[in-house]
């Protein structure tokens, strides 16, 4: 029998509702031919579709995370719990996508790339930090990481912003960082929106090829429905096939 692949998601506070865990399951399984398990690390399981597996984020030795001081629910930190050796009962390559994502297209592509880390390039850097919003790796393969920040946590916070560049930029450094190919995940201010002036005349349309669409800060996907921007300067139209995707 083939082993399945790991879908894995986090969720803590109370930022996303169990809603977006539930609809990301449920757009997972409409774009997936692959055997799969489709887990959540969470602090909070209510309301969270009983397919779902759901677990405990995981304790990984390090005092801050274990014990949730207020630095690490912020800028992605507590995604780094994600690379624990073990981690429950999970092995093997593991697909971790971010809440905020409409899934658009077939996402068995995600697991034919060969590397160790693959992970999207960060659209407004031009150094090689990654985009943490879709990432693949093998479970237990990078728990180094999160010695790293246990044993060298005050240089590493003054020398990063967020989860994703500390990840990747220490990924790099070792010489396991790839991206995946251009066009399979997108921002969707940066590549679905229209230009200036057009967006109050033209709504967001899927870039040809695009599989996973990156709802980072506003709009998020019930924004992009209503056609609310979270911006004064920036204009959403509402968005139907978001509606039709984010279900």
């Amino acid at each position: 029998m083939t082993q399945p692949v790991n879908i894995l998601c986090i969720k803590w506070g109370t930022k996303y509702g169990p809603d977006y865990v539930n609809k990301l399951y449920s757009m997972v399984k409409r774009n997936i031919t692959l055997p799969f398990r489709f887990v959540c690390l969470t602090d909070d399981a209510n309301g969270i579709d009983d397919g779902i597996e759901v677990k405990d984020i995981p304790q990984v030795g390090f005092k801050d995370f274990d014990e949730r001081q207020p630095w690490t629910f912020g800028h992605g930190w507590l995604k780094v719990t994600s690379f624990a050796d073990p981690l429950y009962d999970l092995e093997g390559p593991t697909l971790f996508i971010d809440l905020d994502v409409v899934i658009v297209d077939n996402i068995d592509c995600f697991f034919e790339p060969d590397g160790e880390f693959r992970v999207i390039k960060e659209w407004d850097k031009k150094d090689e930090t990654g985009n943490t919003s879709v990432y693949r790796f093998t479970i237990g393969a990078h728990a180094d990481l999160i010695e790293l920040l246990k044993t060298n946590k005050e240089k590493e916070l003054a020398r990063v912003r967020n989860e994703q560049e500390f990840v990747t930029s220490n990924l790099a450094k070792q010489g396991k960082l790839q991206y995946w190919p251009n066009g399979w995940c997108v921002s969707f201010k940066r590549h679905c929106m229209p230009k200036g002036i057009m967006s109050w005349f033209k709504p967001a349309q899927i870039p040809p090829g695009a599989k996973i669409v990156a709802f980072h800060g506003k709009p998020h996907p019930d924004d992009a429905i209503a056609g609310r921007s979270g911006k004064w300067y920036r204009r959403v139209l509402p968005v139907q096939w978001v509606a039709d995707h984010w279900k």
